[in-house]
């Protein structure tokens, strides 16, 4: 089979990486793919478009949309116009993502639990509202911003400033919608599940690292590294998220008829009151799909084929039971400026400690691989147990350097405390 993996980040490497080691696989083409991805032709097509004719012309059987621009552009109606298979939801159905009013309004409705929130698009309500209320409160531009339109003000001061720079254009015409939404307590985790509008499959847990800093300090980023299983979800949670969150998710899809084949990414809260919806996301995650792909033993390719033809109910999944664990190296000063084009070195030492480094901000310069991003590396590593997942991990990070590398020390450091409290 010919795939077409669209994207260029860790979360495509990772995608690559699995989808390559699928006997279905013949050709693996990349747009545009990076300088990790070296069992893909790379492809400079970048509209939907001109994907379609790619896609046409390449005899395609199969194309993986990564990030979520493109879906919410409508790549997917471009390529089921022309019978081309693909996985993903159509440009209505992506808005779960790509507007958190239109998200809000879909839980509500199908009766899905999730923070009480108000949409504003005047600056003026918004600060009224915020000065009734409060902090602690979220902040959310509505459209996408690249995983920085979520600001968490645990003061007014905060909350103020960050309405202001949303109104102001601080993420472009993402932020010309506000939402103000109540500020919730407990431990998150990531959900993720393949949906073809027939069936949910859910895929392991994992819980992603947004904060910086450790000690989850510092601004939100777009994901300072993930691990699989998240022990917060236990079985008793499984089976609440089950039947509160994605069979509601299901039949709010079939209710609305919404085309949906393809990933969707559930973030939880799991308070005091039970597991509680912060945001949808409509593609795989990143980087929990570094943490998860590592640990799927299935083959990818059966399994988005059966997504994209709405056969899903076929699937059985198998995982390794070993946990895995991903610390994502960036650039200093991520995730705001910040400078790139250092070379970068000692990643094939790190693959000898046993470690998967899936690049994400990088290019090639003069034959040699320089940092080109905010997040530059996903450092993953497998284990008997968590504890060893982390080192084996932090000893691939460890051979790896670049100027001005950065990183959390204290990656599944929830997982390692429960384990500590057993």
């Amino acid at each position: 089979m010919n795939i077409l993996l669209i994207g260029s980040g860790g979360r495509e490497h990772a995608l690559a990486w699995k989808l390559g080691q699928s006997p279905h696989t013949s050709r693996l083409y990349c747009a545009p793919g990076n300088p990790g991805m070296k069992n893909a032709v790379p492809v400079l097509a970048d509209t939907p478009t001109d994907l379609a004719d790619f896609a046409a012309l390449n005899h395609i059987d199969l194309t993986m949309v990564g990030p979520e621009a493109l879906l919410c552009e409508g790549i997917v109606d471009v390529f089921t116009d022309r019978g081309l298979r693909i996985v993903g939801p159509d440009k209505y159905a992506a808005q779960l993502e790509g507007s958190k009013s239109f998200a809000k309004d879909f839980m509500r409705r199908h009766g899905l639990p999730t923070a009480a929130a108000e949409v504003f698009t005047s600056e003026k309500q918004a600060l009224a509202y915020l000065r009734r209320h409060g902090a602690p409160i979220v902040v959310k531009a509505d459209g996408l911003a690249a995983g920085k339109g979520v600001i968490v003000a645990s003061t007014s001061s905060e909350a103020e400033q960050a309405i202001k720079d949303c109104f102001a254009g601080a993420f472009g015409e993402a932020g010309s919608k506000v939402l103000l939404e109540e500020c919730l307590s407990g431990e998150e985790a990531s959900i993720l599940a393949l949906c073809d509008g027939k069936t949910i499959l859910p895929l392991a847990s994992s819980q992603d690292h947004k904060r910086a800093l450790d000690g989850d300090r510092g601004p939100n980023t777009g994901g300072m590294g993930a691990y699989s299983p998240a022990p917060v979800v236990d079985k008793q949670l499984w089976r609440c998220i089950d039947q509160q969150i994605l069979q509601p998710f299901l039949r709010g899809v079939q209710q609305d008829l919404l085309h949906f084949r393809g990933i969707i990414y559930a973030g939880i809260m799991v308070t005091a009151s039970g597991p509680k919806l912060l945001e949808f996301n409509v593609r795989f995650g990143d980087p929990e799909t570094q943490a998860v792909l590592a640990r799927l033993n299935s083959d990818l390719v059966e399994v988005l084929m059966a997504t994209a033809d709405a056969r899903l109910s076929e699937i059985t999944l198998s995982w390794s039971e070993q946990p895995a664990v991903c610390v994502v190296m960036t650039s200093q000063g991520y995730p705001g400026k910040y400078r790139h084009g250092f070379p970068i070195s000692g990643i094939e030492a790190a693959e000898q400690t046993g470690a998967i480094v899936f690049q994400a901000g990088t290019r090639m310069q003069d034959s040699r691989l320089v940092t080109a991003g905010g997040r530059v590396l996903g450092v993953t590593a497998l284990g008997q147990n968590m504890q060893a997942a982390v080192a084996n991990a932090y000893r691939g990070v460890e051979k790896i350097s670049f100027e001005g590398a950065t990183y959390r020390h204290d990656i599944a450091h929830r997982a390692l405390d429960r384990q500590r409290r057993a």
